[in-house]
């Protein structure tokens, strides 16, 4: 687009609202600028063309035939201008509110949780994107996000939900195990793990336990994990938050949990949010404060 060829954009919508009020006055009032700045600009336009575009009549004004011709170019162009944009307001106040997380967190945290949310706002669709890959938050797509971390991304306000403090559990009366709280005494059990959940590779190394043992059972999610360990096949590393309501109904015992744990899950946010994203951002929040 070669902007040299079209006038001052200020100057059309100035001359414009000359045209619809015929009124010099009526359109500094319309505009919320001095009726002084809205003859220079008509002036402007008018050096522009080298031809008159308005001439005075009585108290008002009539258009000359280039101005007629000018006013109704103005008049369509910006109307057409405003229903575009009024169309693509609509459409993304219509868009569904995207959020990633982790698989897990998505499974086990929010879903149960989801219906809960849309008796409050039956008209907000949500879109979740459950990937494992949430370390970059730059160039992805998304309204909000739930992290896992110790609360610092660049660019984002981030919000605590839940705490991610590591706990080892199992369904009870397996492997005739007592919750004593002692690590060592786990080792020598079978231990369920994601197969990428690097995190939980370097927590086992740092503990002693071996990660790779041959009596222990790997996954490709951590949902199949937690069902495994459900099931009674062995012990399983675990966010607090990940296994909570299984510990209260009695799914899964605590035989082991990390104190000080650095880590939690927070909600991340930009200061643009819509206000559907933000009414799902709050009751997020409200939630947490409930599971906690």
């Amino acid at each position: 687009m070669n902007w040299k060829r079209i006038p001052s954009l200020h100057a059309l919508r100035a001359f414009e609202a000359v045209a619809r009020g015929k009124s010099f006055t009526a359109a500094a009032r319309d505009l919320n600028v001095t009726e002084a700045a809205v003859r220079q600009h008509v002036r402007g336009l008018e050096s522009w063309f080298g031809a008159s575009l308005a001439e005075r009549s009585g108290k008002g004004i009539v258009l000359t035939e280039l101005g007629e011709r000018l006013a109704a170019f103005t008049s369509e162009s910006f109307l057409t201008l405003a229903h575009g944009i009024d169309t693509l307001m609509k459409s993304e106040q219509d868009r569904p509110v995207t959020v990633a997380l982790t698989p897990a967190f998505a499974e086990i945290w929010l879903l149960p949780k989801l219906d809960s949310f849309w008796k409050e706002h039956p008209s907000i669709k949500i879109n979740l994107l459950p990937s494992l890959q949430l370390a970059d938050s730059s160039g992805e797509q998304f309204d909000l996000a739930i992290r896992y971390g110790r609360g610092k991304w660049p660019g984002f306000k981030a919000i605590h939900l839940a705490s991610a403090e590591y706990v080892v559990v199992a369904k009870p009366g397996c492997f005739d195990l007592m919750e004593s709280g002692d690590l060592n005494a786990l080792k020598a059990y079978p231990w369920l793990f994601e197969d990428s959940r690097l995190e939980h590779r370097d927590w086992a190394e740092k503990h002693g336990i071996a990660f790779d043992a041959g009596t222990n059972r790997h996954y490709p999610s951590n949902s199949l994990v937690i069902a495994a360990a459900r099931a009674g096949h062995g012990l399983s590393l675990q966010a607090r938050a990940l296994v909570q309501i299984d510990l209260e109904l009695g799914i899964l015992k605590e035989l082991y949990a990390e104190e000080n744990a650095p880590l939690a899950y927070y909600l991340l946010t930009q200061s643009d949010l819509r206000p559907k994203a933000r009414a799902f951002g709050d009751w997020l929040v409200r939630q947490a404060k409930i599971t906690c």
